[in-house]
């Protein structure tokens, strides 16, 4: 017993002297020669240690965009931690219906691979520095670590890592769960754990069947994305990036947004909304397009709306023809007018984020526009290859009752469908409107009684809009009679005065005459 204590007081004098060695060697061994001992080191340890190291980090050197082999070996060791490891995390997914468990921090678990023995460890760096302001610039740096014997080298480095980077790619595409995403204000960008977009799941119902639009277009839109979605060696082979713009057109109602929902149900893909309001420049623009996935639709609704890109040109041509302002008060206004902005997104900025350089980081992409009015936008923002395909979503037609008659009601056919189909011929209503008077608003509504609030509804707009044209014609006659009546009396006023010099011409020619007797 007496040795064994003596053994550790031993023990305990070795570590402390070990602390105070390493304690000076970091404090006082300048960083050259601390360096070239450390590397000199790492050699003889490599002498008489047979094992090999690979680290995989999070996010590698300065980049944006978060290591791809990272995820993949995230995803392969969830799948296969479960059961090995003794620590492990668990997330909630899709409604909360299941638990997926992944190693947690500082977390050991072993595998093997044709004979070979490998070490997967779990890691995070906590930064030395500590930051007391609100927005702290650095966060965990987390990676993982892989140890194998040497001997494996080729298995490993040739097979083992392909192998692991190939199954994380196969949970990825079963395990799946399609995202909403908006973008955050850049202040939640700092640090090593970027969050330049918050999600949620995106389990919209939305599909084309339900979609009320005339078939013929609908299968159209439907060929169109599913050709584009199978189209990457065709737009490798003519030299584009495989991207595609769509620009969603027509008064509020119509079925824009649901059209996304649709498109993005149909493509299986994750859907970006990006609010240009939120995003300080055109650099923070191409990083936030740079931190985008594959399989994506980036939509920017309302775009008439989210920031003045529709004038920019002109304004800028009217510049050119105008002389430049000399006052310096103007020009002191203009510059406060222009640091009050909370956007300095341009045109220019949002052209080359759809067409330009970055535009081609990633593939699989499509972008939606949507606007209310179209005849605002530059056209230089929604010329082809910008915007490919412009789809004009106007009122309900038969057609597109049709679809909705079925959706709310289970009907396919009524006596009432014939008068409903006229009354769309002479009456303007949007999808949306329709749907909510083919609601039932209790129990006690049948189909019947919402095809006769739709009829009653219908009318009621045809009689409005009779009304307001009357309104209209009057006010245009009353502005038509205004006018003749100011150009009566202006027609008169003429006369008068020309009379009036006529007599002055007379009263002259009197007085020269009796002059000249």
């Amino acid at each position: 017993m007496v040795m064994m204590g003596e053994t550790w007081g031993q023990l305990g004098s070795v570590i402390a002297s070990a602390m105070f060695v390493w304690a000076m060697f970091q404090n006082y061994f300048p960083h050259q020669l601390r360096g070239r001992i450390e590397r000199f080191g790492h050699k003889l340890l490599s002498l008489v240690y047979p094992y090999i190291q690979i680290t995989f980090n999070e996010y590698p050197g300065d980049g944006f965009e978060r290591c791809k082999a990272y995820i993949a070996i995230k995803r392969y060791l969830a799948a296969n931690s479960s059961a090995r490891a003794k620590r492990l995390k668990a997330d909630l997914v899709k409604d909360s219906e299941s638990l997926v468990l992944s190693m947690d921090d500082h977390e050991e678990i072993n595998d093997e691979y044709e004979g070979a023995k490998l070490w997967w460890a779990s890691s995070k760096n906590i930064p030395t520095s500590q930051s007391i302001s609100f927005y702290p610039r650095e966060d965990d740096k987390r990676y993982y670590t892989l140890t194998f014997h040497k001997k494996d080298r080729d298995v490993v480095t040739k097979a083992y890592l392909r192998h692991v980077l190939d199954e994380g790619k196969a949970i990825a595409v079963r395990s799946r769960q399609r995202k909403l995403f908006t973008n955050n204000k850049s202040e939640s960008w700092y640090g090593y754990k970027r969050s330049m977009w918050t999600h949620v799941v995106f389990d919209h119902p939305a599909t084309f069947e339900t979609w009320a639009l005339d078939p013929k277009r609908k299968q159209d839109i439907i060929n169109d994305l599913l050709t584009f979605s199978k189209a990457k060696n065709y737009y490798a082979k003519v030299g584009k990036a495989w991207k595609r713009g769509y620009l969603l057109y027509g008064p509020p109602g119509t079925g824009k947004s649901t059209m996304i929902a649709a498109m993005a149900n149909l493509l299986e893909y994750d859907v970006y909304d990006l609010e240009l309001t939120a995003v300080k420049d055109n650099t923070e623009l191409r990083k936030l397009l740079i931190d985008t996935t594959s399989k994506s639709i980036i939509v920017i609704e309302d775009i008439d709306c989210s920031l003045d890109l529709t004038g920019q040109r002109k304004s800028k041509n009217e510049k050119d023809e105008k002389k430049e302002v000399k006052d310096a008060e103007d020009v002191k206004k203009a510059k406060e007018a222009s640091e009050s902005k909370t956007s300095q997104v341009t045109l220019s900025g949002l052209l080359n984020f759809i067409d330009g350089l970055w535009s081609a980081c990633g593939g699989e992409r499509i972008i939606v526009f949507t606007t209310n009015y179209v005849e605002k936008l530059d056209p230089a923002l929604i010329r082809r290859g910008r915007m490919d395909k412009h789809i004009e979503l106007s009122y309900c037609c038969f057609e597109a009752f049709k679809v909705l008659a079925r959706n709310y009601l289970d009907l396919e056919s009524d006596p009432l469908f014939t008068t409903i189909s006229k009354l769309l011929e002479e009456t303007k209503m949007t999808p949306a409107d329709v749907a909510e008077n083919l609601m039932p608003k209790s129990a006690e509504e049948g189909p019947q009684t919402c095809l006769e609030n739709l009829i009653k509804a219908l009318e009621a707009a045809k009689e409005e809009a009779r009304m307001k044209a009357v309104e209209e014609e009057k006010l245009l006659k009353a502005e038509k009679e205004e006018k003749l009546q100011a150009e009566k009396k202006e027609k008169e006023k003429e006369q008068s005065a020309e009379g009036a010099n006529g007599k002055q011409t007379l009263v002259n020619d009197v007085k020269e005459n009796g002059v000249n007797a």
